[in-house]
């Protein structure tokens, strides 16, 4: 018998329709973070200095360094991964003739990107950056103390919404803008409230324009600690999970931004019982937030399930967010979409209503049971029938082609 079919057969035995299951995760963006292929460099400095508490390690050849390598790299990504995603730029990435100053940023400087992604069918996501730049060097961006600072860094995130909503008319996909600061402090504060405050104005000023949510989509990102900034984080958690509900943006979840020991797929139900909708920066912390490359771990699987089971693959919005300089970039890139998709299907795959019957009669024994057989489901079967429908490479052909990039295009970069 054909591999999927036996694979369809046996998964219907369980209620679980693997054509359904296909067809959910072909309507699946994930916004796929443009950062990956120049390790966070942007294009204002090609050899640019990282700062706000960012690193990304290694020097592995081929890294691109302009408008044409990113995307050329971002082509061949894509047609390694299947389905129609999104690109998230951060407003390092502007293409630009001469320098412009952060603040100064318009839509014609993405003008660029816009063309590109309406060629390919895709979504654009945007980022102020409030990191690697003289006036963030004091480690303190919307929330310093220093008015001229604070000033800039206001018209920046204003300018980037500006991107943001020209992006979301020009392509027809809302465009989301994410607002994340390397704000904090590497000692213990004497003063928590203040710059959380100043914070809060900030954001209140930025968020002042109201701009149409079919196409620009706010959402704030909060961060534990950082290199630098171990003791004190001004854009906490509960900062902007409480600065989202009052004032009609999204608070975005990026699992390496919390401690080891805790989890984002344990929150996701909870934001979705107070929030229509909240976004995820999925990546993979190693102790501190070292943003490596999703791996199908057990966590990734937990934020599928989480997504799947509460019914919320329209109201969660997955991006990616990691940078590894030590490893072919385009094999990194590749490997983490095709894993978030993974784990989505995975969910897909499971008998989650009967799993939860089970849940709520206390058949914890059989509960176990079928968490513990369903590892050993034809998962990887269907994943294979989906790659081919997409017109993807399937199991482990789509190395093969990272490699001949290598050797025909990275390898001649200078």
């Amino acid at each position: 018998m054909e591999r999927y079919s036996y694979a369809k057969e046996k998964y219907s035995r369980l209620g679980v329709d693997a054509e359904k299951a296909i067809e959910a995760l072909s309507k699946v963006k994930i916004s796929i973070h443009c950062w990956q292929g120049d390790d966070v460099k942007g294009f204002e400095c090609s050899d640019g200095e990282l700062s706000g508490g960012i690193a990304a390690t290694g020097n592995y050849p081929g890294r691109a360094k302009n408008f044409e390598e990113l995307t050329a790299d971002i082509d061949k990504l894509l047609s390694l991964v299947p389905g129609k995603h999104k690109i998230n730029v951060h407003a390092i990435y502007a293409v630009t003739d001469e320098p412009v100053e952060r603040n100064k940023l318009e839509p014609k400087h993405f003008e660029k990107w816009v063309e590109f992604a309406k060629k390919r069918g895709l979504g654009l996501d945007i980022n102020p950056t409030l990191f690697s730049h003289p006036m963030a060097s004091s480690g303190l961006t919307l929330s310093s103390p220093d008015e001229n600072i604070r000033r800039f860094w206001i018209e920046h995130c204003i300018a980037m919404r500006r991107v943001g909503e020209y992006f979301g008319r020009e392509l027809g996909i809302p465009c989301m803008n994410n607002i994340w600061i390397p704000d904090g402090l590497k000692d213990v504060p004497a003063d928590r409230l203040g710059p959380r405050k100043r914070l809060k104005d900030s954001l209140d000023e930025i968020l002042a324009e109201k701009i149409d949510k079919k196409y620009l989509i706010d959402t704030v990102e909060s961060k534990l600690f950082g290199i630098g900034v171990e003791s004190y984080t001004v854009g906490s958690h509960e900062f902007y999970m409480n600065y989202a509900a009052k004032n009609d943006c999204i608070c975005l979840l990026d699992n390496g931004h919390f401690h080891p020991t805790e989890i984002v797929s344990d929150k996701i139900p909870s934001m979705l019982l107070f929030a229509d909708k909240i976004a995820l920066h999925v990546t993979r912390g190693v102790r501190w937030d070292s943003d490596h490359v999703v791996t199908f771990d057990d966590e990734l699987k937990e934020i599928a399930k989480e997504i799947v089971r509460n019914d919320a693959l329209e109201r969660v919005m997955i991006g990616l967010d990691y940078f590894d300089a030590s490893i072919n970039r385009v094999a990194a890139w590749a490997t983490g979409v095709r894993n978030m998709q993974k784990a989505l299907l995975y969910a897909l795959l499971m008998p989650n209503a009967e799993l939860k019957k089970l849940q709520d009669s206390g058949n914890f024994s059989k509960l176990l049971y079928m968490n513990e057989e369903l590892k050993f489901y034809p998962f990887a079967d269907v994943w294979d029938e989906f790659c081919k429908r997409e017109n993807a490479p399937s199991g482990d052909e789509w190395f093969g082609e990272v490699e001949k990039y290598e050797r025909e295009v990275l390898s001649e970069r200078i």
